[in-house]
């Protein structure tokens, strides 16, 4: 079938020849090219996918709903995957496929299409936006069409395709690894990285500094929260303030960057079961999640804390594996949304060579009570309650043991 089919194209060597693949199939492509933070000629982009063959295309500024809309929910839940991923891709990929469906709609093309590869996580997230936003859209993956991928067996195929072709690219079948930027982070993987043994060098760091050659001193951030959402920054070195999402957080981004602060060297779990190696910068968002989850401490129930907590490693799960667009993320947004009412107040952040950690906190809605917790006043609690409230913890424990005892009177003492 041809017609209209809108790529989501980043002017790479993938998209490009895809691109052209296409409408060498006999398809109207359209190009859309999200702008989500990374540092690219967006101008020369959509002149090369015009060049390629595209009959119309759409680069559209992305970086603000990137922030608020997804960004913003995920620090509310402390997404962190695997403990340590602070999910910069995972994060932008349904933005993109969201916004391209809505385009697709809008030009009555009967398809989309991506660029991702049959191993990794990012057909995932892709191809399950669409089918959430819009089943009735086919969606065409080339990478895994075998009259696509028996013709592209490996980089070589493809820039040989591309110098036939005209289309310029940057890339060279020499280049030792792959990256994926946006406003949240930069990753680095594939190549020289496959190793996991291997350390990475230095030259691959393009978003923080060395923590060695960080600034030898502290640097002071505020951070203050609404609802558990950053509404404010205020830089303590000149007392520059700023509200605007966006803004406050491509600051906090260059902020940790100059410290060194936001990078990660891990091995995760894809979706699909392959284990990989990732080298993350997440600068800015690094901060948010150390301070918003500093605030809790002061701000939150100790019930709904631990509960919450529980949920973290599901919600991370989810945003990693693509559904973003599901029930079950509906419903736990909205239990997100809940946990959050009065978790406001600032943050005083010190960064340091690499580190960030809280050195002052405030809340209006504080649960904290100096006087009940000081170990200098009795500030209305009885020393005798915790006679009674040991007793009663204890009873379990102490009929587990007897059981034990009775059983075999030596038993026990093999678990101490």
């Amino acid at each position: 079938m041809s017609g209209k089919v809108v790529l989501a194209y980043s002017g790479g060597l993938d998209t490009s020849v895809i691109l052209r693949w296409l409408v060498e199939q006999g398809h109207d492509v359209i190009a859309f090219v999200g702008d989500v933070g990374q540092a690219e000629d967006f101008q020369a982009i959509a002149e090369k996918a015009r060049h390629t063959g595209a009959s119309r295309v759409y680069v559209e500024d992305l970086r603000r709903e990137l922030v608020t809309d997804f960004v913003f929910p995920a620090l509310l839940g402390n997404a962190l995957y695997e403990g340590r991923y602070l999910l910069g891709t995972a994060l932008a990929r349904p933005l993109i496929a969201k916004r391209q469906v809505e385009i697709a709609e809008q030009e009555g093309a009967y398809a989309v299409s991506h660029g991702a590869t049959a191993k990794g996580n990012d057909q995932v997230r892709f191809e399950l936006t669409y089918a959430a936003l819009n089943p009735s859209l086919e969606v065409i993956a080339p990478w895994k069409k075998p009259e696509f991928f028996s013709q592209f067996k490996g980089r070589g195929d493809l820039i040989r395709y591309a110098e036939e072709r005209g289309i310029p690219v940057k890339a060279t079948a020499a280049k030792s690894y792959s990256e994926d930027e946006n406003l949240v982070h930069i990753s680095h993987e594939a190549g020289v990285l496959e190793d996991p043994a291997v350390r990475p060098p230095e030259e691959i760091f393009s978003h923080t500094v060395s923590p060695r050659v960080a600034p030898d001193r502290e640097t002071l951030v505020e951070i203050r929260f609404l609802n558990g959402k950053p509404v404010e920054v205020i830089s303590l070195e000149d007392g520059c303030k700023l509200h605007d999402p966006l803004e406050l957080y491509i600051f906090l981004n260059r902020l940790a960057a100059a410290n060194g602060i936001g990078r990660v060297d891990m091995v995760e779990n894809r979706f699909i079961g392959i284990k990989s190696r990732g080298i993350y910068e997440t600068p800015g968002a690094t901060l948010l999640w150390v301070a918003h989850r500093d605030l809790e401490g002061l701000a939150m129930d100790k019930e709904v804390m631990h509960l919450r907590d529980m949920l973290i490693p599901k919600f991370s799960e989810l945003i990693y594996n693509g559904f973003w667009f599901s029930p079950e993320m509906d419903f736990l947004l909205a239990a997100f949304h809940k946990s959050q009412e009065a978790i406001s107040g600032s943050v005083t952040l010190a960064l340091y060579k690499g580190n960030a950690w809280p050195v002052g906190r405030t809340s209006p809605t504080s649960l904290y009570n100096q006087d009940l917790s000081s170990m200098d006043t009795e500030g209305g609690f009885r020393a005798t309650d915790s006679m009674g409230f040991i007793n009663t913890h204890s009873l379990r424990l102490k009929a587990h043991h007897l059981v034990l005892r009775e059983a075999d009177p030596y038993a026990w003492r093999k678990n101490i």
